[in-house]
């Protein structure tokens, strides 16, 4: 982390968990957990039938509500998907665009990502945008062409002023849900990359602003090794999010 350049965001990624009941009471046990702890930004991004519920739980705390996906268009036939502005208006300040699952699962691609993350930011939403390599990609020595190529069609015609509502998430997809990690250097070695990307797209002043935080299974016990990286920003958490006491414990190591 590099607090005095940018800010740390611990990020929960609550995936296809929790109804709204359950929603209301882990928000609120969490945000009780997060009180007073202001040196990094806490949000929690649930399945879309709890963030009227969790956005009621975090009122007045310093939880922000995020949602797992947006669609690209304003309005139309798109059965099932949502749009930016139904977001906006339910009080979610964040997004998750790209995640491995939902490229995996549901035929995301980079072109639909860049569309995604675009109309989050013109409705004023913060996009955490995901990255990552699978085992093959790293096994064949080539995490850092992938993980440009991502960050760059991600980015393609964001200007310098709309990458401040971008957060970048690298995740590995072989760490997600394996009870994989990886090493803190592995992690600062791919953070690293992608903030010396946003360099060559913008500047190094831009480069220096960005939030890019890690999201392959970092929990309460290799949480505080990773933060400690330079260009660890921070964590996009999956199942520690869904445990108070787990998500609790990487609050406090990204506020040592």
């Amino acid at each position: 982390m590099n607090r005095d350049k940018r800010r740390t965001v611990i990020a929960g990624n609550w995936k296809m968990n929790k109804t709204p009941r359950e929603a209301f009471a882990l928000v609120s046990e969490i945000a009780a957990a997060a009180r007073g702890k202001d040196k990094c930004d806490v949000v929690l991004c649930v399945p879309f039938v709890d963030i009227p519920a969790a956005v009621a739980a975090a009122e007045g705390t310093n939880v922000a509500i995020g949602a797992q996906n947006v669609h690209f268009k304003e309005s139309g036939a798109y059965t099932g998907e949502i749009s930016a502005a139904m977001l906006v208006e339910c009080g979610v300040k964040y997004v998750i665009v790209g995640h491995s699952e939902r490229r995996q699962y549901f035929g995301e691609t980079d072109e639909t990502v860049r569309l995604r993350a675009k109309a989050a930011i013109d409705a004023g939403l913060t996009a955490i945008i995901c990255v990552g390599e699978v085992i093959g990609q790293r096994q064949s020595g080539i995490t850092n062409e992938v993980v440009s190529m991502q960050t760059k069609l991600a980015l393609e015609g964001l200007t310098k002023e709309e990458l401040s509502r971008v957060i970048i998430a690298y995740e590995p997809v072989w760490a997600i849900g394996t009870g994989l990690t990886a090493t803190p250097e592995q992690a600062e070695e791919v953070c690293a990359l992608i903030r010396r990307v946003i360099a060559d797209l913008y500047d190094q002043e831009a480069a220096d602003a960005l939030t890019i935080q890690y999201g392959g299974s970092m929990n309460e016990k290799n949480a505080a090794e990773l933060l400690a990286m330079e260009n660890v920003d921070g964590g996009l958490i999956g199942g520690a999010s869904l445990k108070p006491a787990s998500f609790a414990a990487i609050i406090d190591a990204a506020n040592a």
